[in-house]
């Protein structure tokens, strides 16, 4: 799970990257690594943030932002635990609601589950 944490922050650094940024300083770097998990924290002078925790188990939640060259303010969240790795952020796409007709549908089946017919 290290590794995918890893993989993501420095994508996510590269991805925030421009001309102006070959300068930026560290403002803050914590890692603090212990038998029962982990924290770790950067933030730099041009307005990247990451901070994460993990724990003995390889769980680990946390979050990383930047700045975009178009000015706007990126922020994605995430956990990766057993159920994988599983981001969250407005700008991620979602899928489209489910329909009125399904939701009934499925209301309806739970409503009246299936008989089972006896056997001969």
């Amino acid at each position: 799970m290290f590794k995918l944490f890893l993989i993501t922050t420095l994508i996510a650094f590269a991805a925030a990257v421009s001309d102006d940024d070959v300068h930026a300083e560290a403002t803050l770097l914590k890692s603090d690594v212990r038998p029962d998990g982990f924290d770790s924290a950067l933030e730099t002078t041009n307005h990247i943030h990451q901070v994460a925790s993990g724990d003995e188990h390889g769980n680990i939640h946390g979050d990383f932002e930047w700045v975009s060259p178009e000015g706007e303010h990126i922020k994605v969240s995430y956990v990766a635990d057993e159920n994988g790795y599983q981001p969250s952020s407005d700008l991620l796409p979602t899928p489209p609601p489910v329909p009125e007709a399904i939701l009934k549908a499925i209301e309806y089946i739970k409503a009246h589950p299936p008989h089972d017919e006896p056997h001969h």
